[in-house]
């Protein structure tokens, strides 16, 4: 570990003190936010220090061994200490690379909750029918994690699949996980439908939105148009005998959200707000880092065949995800949950990037 490293991990360690005792001066029924986010911060210290103090037990340690190996004169004893300093020469540059990882800017939604839309894109009746297999693998995957799915809306295509899905995943960091999901997924498999054999490729794309809170943004209620009407089902039938859906534009941005599945207005307009709410954290995020798009294209790009993040062959039972270069021959696992290999692949890639343009 170089100088200018542990320097700045001595000083983080040093502060520790001090943000407990601010801490533990804070009313937190008068003052919340301000509770909150000093808690925010002494968690992420107190994760910063526990890491320095593992690297500096390993090293103490391997010095120690060092030591005691110039001076000892059992042939065992001398074995046993030259397994341990490599041993420890091994975990040190990885306990190094952990640090670094915790020491680099978080990303305010990462410990948020998840909105995600899986909307169909070229492929037809193909891509509708992908769009549901897609809500499957994922709502497994939040079942594999203990972690609560909420369907949000759910429309019917008139060709059997769906022309939107949209539903929140719960559980703290769920955002930090499932970021990397936005794109569009590419299907390569013979349609129920085709009576000749023939490999079609269909495409759905997948917005990851981090759920805002009231807090998060502030929404006038004078820049919102709210227009009710009754809902329909597949092929334009009434499906409702009031006015219960719910259709919010806002104004400045010319955002809209339309939502139908509740019975009660009242409750497809608090699901609308919830949507709405996220785009807008998120396009306030990307104009804030000067990304390129603000609303949710510069997730999913444009829907076509070209525009792919990962592509899943029935033929040769694999997926592969064209940003890592990651392979997996299990298809059928991973429809059913088996995320993990590519969710840890992708954050690992991240960090890395992040750690590159950091030295650079």
């Amino acid at each position: 570990m170089d100088n200018s490293l542990h320097e700045k991990l001595i000083s983080i360690e040093e502060s520790l003190p001090e943000i407990e005792k601010q801490l533990s001066q804070i009313d937190i029924s008068k003052d919340q936010q301000t509770y909150a986010e000093m808690a925010k911060k002494h968690n992420d210290v107190t994760t910063i220090v526990d890491l320095f103090n593992q690297w500096k037990n390993l090293q103490n340690e391997t010095d120690d061994a060092k030591e005691l190996i110039e001076v000892e004169e059992d042939e065992e004893m001398i074995t046993e200490f030259q397994n341990l300093i490599s041993e420890n020469e091994i975990k040190l540059p990885k306990l190094e690379q952990k640090i670094k990882v915790s020491l680099l800017p978080k990303d305010p939604s990462d410990e948020k909750d998840v909105l995600v839309e899986i909307r169909p894109g070229a492929g037809g009746e193909e891509a509708a029918i992908w769009v549901g297999d897609l809500y499957k693998m994922y709502t497994r995957f939040a079942e594999r994690n203990s972690w609560k799915v909420e369907p949000i809306e759910i429309t019917d295509s008139d060709m059997g699949g769906y022309s939107k899905i949209i539903f929140a995943i719960k559980s703290k960091g769920v955002y930090s996980k499932l970021k990397f999901e936005a794109g569009a997924h590419r299907v390569q498999r013979v349609p129920k439908t085709e009576s000749q054999g023939r490999v079609h490729t269909s495409i759905a794309t997948v917005a990851v939105l981090p759920e805002a809170e009231e807090v998060d943004i502030n929404i006038d209620q004078n820049d919102l148009k709210v227009d009710v009407y009754r809902s329909s089902g597949p092929g334009g039938q009434s499906v409702n005998t009031t006015d219960s859906a719910v259709r919010i534009t806002h104004i400045p941005t010319g955002l809209v959200v339309s939502c139908q599945d509740e019975k009660s207005q009242l409750q497809n307009k608090e699901k609308a707000m919830r949507i709405l709410r996220a785009r807008l954290l998120k396009a306030e995020q990307e104009k804030a880092a000067a990304e390129r798009a603000k609303d949710r294209k510069e997730q999913v790009g444009s829907g076509e065949r070209s525009d792919k993040i990962r592509t899943y062959n029935y033929k040769d039972n694999r997926v592969s995800d064209h940003r890592i270069n990651l392979t997996i021959k299990k298809l059928d696992q991973v429809l059913d949950g088996d995320l993990d290999e590519f969710v840890e692949a992708l954050v690992s890639d991240h960090e890395a990037s992040r750690l590159a343009n950091l030295e650079d």
